[in-house]
């Protein structure tokens, strides 16, 4: 049985350029990562790896993806999964500027049966 699509809508009071960065941006994605390093080719079939000290020190990857979809600065689609990504599921990111802030849905599914980060971003 499919699992079913985690859709997370925000708002945040900034410019829409600004909320974009905040996705696509090395130094935004360091600092809501904590540190870690974030390198991105924004086009589609291009990589996304988030990666950092292990807790042993040594060099690991977190997280591995690929651009699917950019729509600058509205639409970034991508698929990610934990460590080398053997396992991955689809984010689609839509940003809409608003009167007083951009609305943020992310759309998160495609989600393989055996993903652990399911559960983990079910809770929000």
């Amino acid at each position: 049985m499919a699992k079913a699509p985690l859709i997370f809508t925000y708002y945040i009071a900034a410019p829409v350029e600004k909320v974009w960065d905040g996705f696509v941006s090395k130094e935004a994605n360091q600092k809501i990562f904590m540190g870690a390093d974030f390198e991105l080719d924004l086009k589609p079939g291009g990589a996304m790896t988030w990666s950092g000290p292990s807790k042993d020190g040594k060099p690991m990857r977190y997280v591995t993806g690929e651009v699917l979809r950019a729509e600058p600065p509205k639409l970034f689609e991508y698929k990610f999964g934990m460590g080398d990504g053997a396992v991955m599921s689809r984010v689609k990111v839509e940003l809409t500027p608003e009167t007083e802030a951009v609305k943020v849905v992310v759309t998160n599914d495609v989600w393989a049966e055996d993903d652990p980060a399911y559960a983990q971003n079910a809770d929000g």
